[in-house]
């Protein structure tokens, strides 16, 4: 398995089990789900009614996004001068990290990443933005939003912010 981790907080934040696809050359977008975390009921052998419980206790059982839970993302909020502000800071950083160790990908994480960043504020009202566990300021930003169907949610990370860890 392949665990992808923001180059500057070192925060997992997807897996190869989820299909990445490549987009623009720049990023990575991964459909999720929304699943049913908690509520397991555990049978330890007691009888509830002899107990005194009540039978009608609260599953306590949440819909959640399988990506956000499993890589423990926090939900972060932006307007859109303030993603603006952020993503400027972040391309210039993950270039600058480029020059230092891949300098010929310069060149399409520029192109790629000013195309997509164009889609995100064209349609900015649809996205969710989520930070990585450490929710370090100065990482990456993990997008989320919802395809054509508008049912199926997909993740989007920056391809040039990560590294590969096989484990």
């Amino acid at each position: 398995m392949i665990i992808y981790k923001d180059i500057f907080s070192n925060d997992e934040l997807l897996s190869d089990a989820y299909d990445a696809k490549l987009v623009d050359d720049v990023i990575y977008e991964a459909d999720c789900a929304m699943v049913n975390v908690g509520g397991d009921n555990i049978d330890i052998g007691a009888n509830p009614s002899a107990e005194g419980a009540d039978d009608d206790v609260e599953e306590g059982a949440e819909m959640v996004n399988n990506v956000v839970h499993s890589f423990r993302l926090q939900q972060t909020a932006f307007d859109k001068k303030s993603f603006l502000t952020y993503i400027k800071g972040y391309m210039k950083a993950v270039k600058a990290k480029l020059q230092e160790t891949n300098p010929e990908e310069v060149p399409k994480f520029e192109k790629g990443a000013q195309t997509y960043v164009k889609k995100v504020i064209g349609s900015f009202k649809d996205w969710e933005f989520f930070t990585g566990e450490s929710m370090d300021p100065d990482a990456m930003v993990v997008m989320l939003n919802y395809r054509e169907d508008g049912t199926t949610p997909f993740v989007a990370i920056w391809k040039h912010g990560i590294v590969e860890e096989k484990i």
